[in-house]
């Protein structure tokens, strides 16, 4: 059997930076097992599988894996599957593109250049969830930092959801957040992999973006992340639930990716009325990179 995949750069206008994505256009006939080895052949942080949607409502039913385990919603691998299926004539380029995944429903918006789509917008699955506070030492830990590296001012380490759980730390430092690096052992101890996907750390940036961030998921085979949607869209609203406002609108640039050499700029939004989380939402470019045949 040969499948056609194409892979493309996610959270970013350049070739070489932001997310490599695979996505296989037409992953009808293949089974679960070959999804998760074919992820684990690509080896990408995330490798997508779209099959006929169950609704025809609906643009696409998508599966998402990583090296080592199915996703059931991330940020990325939605953006670039949409750009790949507006792009290769396998979805409409205009309105909406409504993904099923086993998080629920993902709506993604094109983003046009001109005549062209260049990207995606997502509104993510399920509305934030606040978890509990985990301990700094704890996350300090695992990221091999010093627990007085932790920022608690705004909010304690803390779980964090729109589809998928995640644990979210603010750091004191731009030099804290380049120096850390990911330890798997602390991961299996105490961050089991049901229980949180990954660490977000991220740190005010006085730059070009509002924050510069950074994701790790060894216990998913994915030592860190160039681009994450899921985390920080989930960051997004967190920061918009812990403002004094009743009513906001924040709108974030969030750079990530620059300390592993594949920088990229995620654009995150939130929408609080009346203090309580109304709609969320992150979208980015992309890039196509390279097309080919799996031979299976």
């Amino acid at each position: 059997m040969r499948i056609d995949f194409v892979t493309v750069d996610v959270f970013t206008d350049k070739k070489f930076g932001g997310n490599p994505l695979a996505v296989v256009p037409d992953a009808r006939g293949l089974a679960v097992a070959q999804m998760q080895a074919i992820a684990a052949e690509f080896n990408y942080a995330e490798t997508t599988f779209v099959l006929p949607p169950q609704d025809a409502a609906h643009s696409a039913h998508v599966r998402i894996f990583t090296p080592r385990a199915e996703l059931p919603f991330a940020g990325h691998p939605n953006i670039g599957t949409a750009f790949v299926l507006a792009t290769e004539g396998k979805a409409a380029t205009s309105g909406t593109l409504i993904f099923e995944e086993k998080a629920g429903l993902v709506r993604l918006d094109l983003i046009r250049g001109g005549t062209s789509v260049v990207g995606a917008r997502l509104t993510p699955p399920q509305p934030l969830k606040r978890g509990g506070s985990i301990a700094p030492d704890v996350v300090a830990a695992a990221c091999s930092l010093d627990t007085s590296d932790i920022e608690t001012a705004g909010h304690a380490p803390c779980i964090a959801s729109c589809g998928i759980p995640l644990l979210l730390a603010e750091l004191k430092t731009r030099a804290a957040l380049a120096r850390a690096q990911p330890r798997s052992e602390i991961f299996a101890a105490h961050l089991k992999a049901d229980f949180a996907t990954g660490i977000l750390l991220y740190v005010k940036d006085t730059g070009n973006v509002d924050y510069q961030a950074r994701m790790f998921a060894p216990l998913y085979g994915v030592p860190e992340d160039p681009a994450t949607g899921s985390a920080n869209v989930a960051l997004v609203g967190l920061l918009a639930s812990l403002r004094g406002e009743r009513d906001l609108t924040l709108n974030l640039r969030i750079g990530q990716g620059s300390d592993m050499g594949r920088p990229s700029v995620l654009e995150a939004s939130a929408e609080k009325r009346n203090g309580e989380i109304t709609a969320l939402a992150i979208g980015g470019r992309c890039v196509p990179m390279m097309r080919g045949m799996l031979e299976i």
